[in-house]
């Protein structure tokens, strides 16, 4: 499995493309998969980007604990599978297209922020990216109390 490190920004061309940045790229195995799936995040406004491979290992994993025949459960799936896209770096510069309706549900203007984030990287507005960073007094804190549950 690939654990994604780092932090890039990037500026997003007038058609929705962006370079994906080296030093990820750099990260993935010689002659992987180039296959992304990039997926709207539940609970933050940004967008989730995962290895064609990771993506389906994730899915069955969610899939697996549904009851299709459950009503609720067809609509989670349902609501699960919208807001993805298939993507591959092109092979001369690296650039994917995000899709319009990607870019508007995390409101990407011109200037993105990849974020490698172990198993996945994060896409994320400029400004958004800014304002989801946790205080350093939260961080703390938070740390303190999880180190006393270990």
């Amino acid at each position: 499995m690939i654990s994604f490190i780092g932090t890039y920004s990037s500026k997003v061309d007038d058609k929705g493309r962006v370079v994906f940045p080296s030093g990820l790229k750099s990260q993935m195995p010689e002659g992987a998969d180039m296959r992304f799936v990039l997926h709207k995040d539940i609970h933050s406004k940004c967008l989730e980007m995962y290895t064609f491979e990771e993506w389906q290992r994730q899915s069955e994993g969610i899939k697996s604990k549904l009851n299709s025949l459950d009503p609720r459960h067809a609509a989670f799936w349902r609501g699960y599978m919208q807001f993805r896209a298939l993507v591959v770096p092109d092979p001369k510069i690296g650039r994917i297209g995000i899709p319009r309706e990607l870019q508007e549900l995390i409101g990407i203007d011109k200037e993105i922020v990849f974020v490698g984030n172990d198993y996945k990287i994060e896409i994320w507005a400029k400004d958004e990216y800014d304002r989801s960073i946790m205080p350093r007094e939260d961080f703390v804190q938070l740390a303190t109390e999880l180190s006393r549950q270990l």
